[in-house]
């Protein structure tokens, strides 16, 4: 039974396909490793990139073994979010396919007729996936267990992690965008707020909402322009501080309903959930009028409430489909936290994964991880540590877990624009990365012929943009000729 899905369409026998893929393209299928097919060194060439600041390797995937093409496959490249397959594959494997997130409420004080006198105090086990609406479905839950009224602090624990000095600026100097939240054991919402926009002409005002709901957010909205959309979102000039969101300048009524999501990178995450919380509360017909702190779970705390996140295989479809970055740092922190013990940071996250490939007998001498998820400067790996874990993968009892993940060639996720009218499409599965100066694909190619190939095609140098045409054409020949 075929491991991808099946596009219903007319095959010829494949050795006739073989006689006229040679007549066409001059390439036959290679008894060993061989260089680059002749399209995907034009393309290169046409993009100007050199092929030694290239890594690529094929290779069968039900074997491990046989090479079809081998470019450079000891050489670190940077590989910008295909390093998402080693997290999440190491994940899989060594936290187990029905592993979960947990997040719970504790109370420490008495509870009566609706009242606590007590702290209420929520401790944060690194769940990638508290979203708005299970934060408001675990809250409910403190409801119906009989809170009202809470007469002391909410005390968020959020030791499951180490403490960090992320700086959110760090990596492109943009701090504002989502993909630059770092990682918290206590992570509300990926600490995002969606800025919702409305313009009223008739008014002569712009409304602006924000979601989640928070409590004590002024929001001062942009004027109303008569100009064109253009860069709406520069035209905001957004100054968001600790408190207040204020925007400068204005707003086209040409624009319409726009939603902006943006990093509120100097609230902390202690400010941003505790605003979350009391909104959120309030609206529940609850009241609370403490203070919200870091602290610890005491020991004379009680259990009330607890929200279990999405099975993991769930996760990470949403990390590899969508390169999800912020849920991949929180997938490498958890494997620290969980085999290294808490608080999980992420140098015993990075161990974590390396013995875990070295057990595999994978060399693992080109590897260099700094978060987990790709976005780094930092971060390597050789083709031939992707092949290899790659192949491992397919044979393992969890592939339909992991392959599942990836994003479907011409369908969904990273990969749903590329390559749609071409035969390789619906027949791959492949992990992309992007970065100023890399493009990387990783994953799985079925062929025409029926076999599986492993594909990973890496490029480091400042025309990467231009090498996507490179890719294209190497896994439409590994579909023609594999």
């Amino acid at each position: 039974m075929s491991r991808f899905p099946q596009r219903h369409t007319r095959r010829l026998p494949f050795h006739a396909l073989l006689i006229a893929v040679s007549l066409l393209s001059g390439a036959a299928i290679p008894a060993a490793a061989q260089g680059l097919p002749p399209a995907v060194v034009g393309a290169l060439r046409v993009a100007h990139i050199p092929q030694q600041n290239v890594g690529v390797l094929v290779q069968d995937a039900d074997s491990g073994k046989r090479a079809l093409v081998s470019v450079n496959p000891s050489q670190p490249f940077n590989p910008a979010s295909v390093m998402k397959l080693v997290t999440t594959d190491a994940a899989l494997e060594l936290l187990g396919p029905t592993y979960s997130w947990k997040t719970q409420a504790y109370i420490d004080g008495a509870l009566e007729q609706g009242v606590l006198n007590g702290d209420l105090i929520i401790k944060g086990g690194g769940d990638p996936k508290l979203v708005m609406e299970n934060f408001w479905l675990f809250l409910r839950q403190l409801r119906a267990r009989g809170i009202r009224d809470i007469r002391g602090n909410l005390v968020l624990d959020r030791s499951f992690f180490a403490e960090s000095t992320y700086d959110p600026s760090q990596f492109d100097g943009d701090p504002q965008k989502p993909y630059n939240v770092g990682p918290d054991a206590l992570l509300v919402n990926y600490k995002t707020l969606a800025l919702r926009f409305e313009p009223d002409p008739a008014g002569g005002t712009v409304n602006v909402t924000v979601d989640p709901p928070m409590a004590g957010l002024a929001i001062t909205p942009p004027r109303l322009s008569q100009e064109p959309c253009g860069d709406w979102q520069g035209k905001l000039m957004l100054s968001a501080d600790a408190g207040p969101v204020a925007f400068m300048g204005s707003y086209a009524a040409d624009c319409g309903a726009k939603v902006w999501y943006v990093h509120p990178y100097r609230m902390g995450n202690v400010q941003y959930v505790g605003a979350m919380f009391q909104k959120m509360w309030a609206d529940l017909g609850g009241s609370f009028a403490g203070r919200v702190a870091d602290g610890a779970l005491t020991p004379s705390a009680r259990l009330m409430a607890e929200a279990q996140s999405p099975a993991l295989p769930e996760v990470i479809r949403d990390i590899n489909k969508y390169s999800n970055n912020v849920m991949a740092r929180q997938v490498l922190l958890t494997l620290a936290a969980e085999m290294a013990g808490p608080p999980g940071d992420i140098v015993n996250g990075a161990r974590v994964v390396r013995a875990w490939l070295n057990d595999k007998g994978i060399d693992t001498s080109g590897l260099a991880i700094e978060n987990g998820a790709g976005l780094s400067r930092l971060e390597r790996v050789t083709p031939a540590l992707l092949g290899n874990m790659l192949a491992q993968a397919y044979r393992s009892p969890l592939m339909p877990e992991f392959v599942s993940s990836l994003p479907l060639v011409g369908y969904d996720g990273t990969m749903r624009r590329r390559l749609k009218t071409q035969s390789v499409a619906g027949q791959a599965h492949i992990k992309t990365g992007t970065l100023n100066d890399v493009r990387s694909i990783a994953g799985y190619v079925q062929a025409a012929s029926g076999k599986s190939y492993v594909v990973v095609f890496l490029i480091n140098h400042q025309n990467a943009p231009a090498g996507q045409k490179a890719q294209d054409a190497l896994l439409q020949w590994v579909y023609e000729n594999g």
